[in-house]
């Protein structure tokens, strides 16, 4: 009998890597997980077959612990706050090993590159990679993930709703051209926030700060040239909450390229909380009228 495949997870915060273990077991693999200090969610310990928590300054030892269980193939998931770069004196709170410290030096201290996201993950994967371990999209292991061309919700985006997405989505792509963010709130062809380093619930809940009117369309959508083993647009149950409260009225992400974690249990608090869902394209974006009306049978 063939022994099970084994397959390495880097997990950093939300349900996404929770999904992602439990789609690996089902498959029949063994499943090494390492979860980041602070993020990652003590289920995963329960899930995989080892589990074991990693700082963000380790990754000499999370590379040792791969290696030490046969690992070539891994992948990643879950978010990272990347706000903590911004702590006080991070680099010694965070304790780096030598091996990060001499790695990582032209990023995170001599500023020889940005510190965007796609630059770091790069470079981290990049990493894994001298010492044989590949790392693979996600998405590869729960396809099911993926959102196709469709409406999610019974309710579509109204005339002016559609503006403002085909509006906004040509904003959102060029901040994620510039590897600044992936969200942008917008409402009567207005920008009203932008996804930076907080984060999208963060960016929605400005927004709504700044628009007491409610009733904005938020558009995330993956960057020009998305790299699919991480940093993907991923939607879960916490975004449509933080929408709900700050009076966001439609969600629009891209078709193929975006995540949506527990999908059914998302589209029911939407239609409770009359909030539209539409995965769309950039050909859809082109034109003047919605693809999906108000009353169009969901798909």
């Amino acid at each position: 009998m063939n022994e099970p495949k084994r397959i390495g997870l880097m997990a950093g915060g939300g349900d996404y890597p929770v999904y992602l273990a439990k789609a690996l077991k089902a498959a029949g693999c063994k499943v090494y997980c390492q979860g980041i200090k602070n993020h990652a969610c003590p289920e995963l310990a329960e899930i995989c077959d080892s589990f074991v928590t990693v700082g963000l300054g380790r990754l000499r030892s999370a590379i040792r612990y791969f290696q030490r269980n046969g690992i070539t193939e891994a992948t990643m998931a879950g978010r990272i706050n990347k706000r903590l770069l911004f702590e006080p004196w991070f680099v010694l709170r965070h304790w780096p090993d030598l091996w990060t410290v001499m790695n990582f030096a032209p990023l995170l201290l001599f500023r020889k590159k940005d510190c965007n996201n796609d630059t770091l993950l790069t470079a981290v994967v990049d990493a894994f990679a001298r010492f044989g371990i590949r790392f693979m999209p996600g998405t590869d292991f729960a396809p099911e993930l993926i959102v196709k061309r469709q409406k999610l919700t019974r309710r579509g985006p109204t005339a002016a709703q559609w503006k403002d997405i085909c509006y906004g989505w040509s904003i959102a792509r060029e901040i994620g051209r510039m590897d600044i963010g992936q969200s942008v709130a917008v409402k009567n062809m207005t920008v009203l926030a932008i996804e930076a380093v907080e984060g999208t619930d963060d960016c929605i809940r400005r927004a709504g700060s700044l628009c007491p009117s409610a009733g904005f369309i938020v558009a995330k959508i993956a960057k020009p040239n998305q790299d699919m083993r991480f940093d993907v647009p991923t939607f879960g149950l916490l975004t449509l909450q933080a929408m709900a409260k700050a009076g966001a009225a439609v969600l629009a992400m891209e078709a193929d390229k975006s995540i949506l974690i527990d999908r059914q249990e998302v589209i029911d608090f939407a239609n409770q909380h009359n909030i539209a869902i539409v995965s769309i394209t950039e050909e859809d974006t082109a034109g003047e009228q919605s693809p999906f009306t108000e009353n169009s049978p969901v798909e």
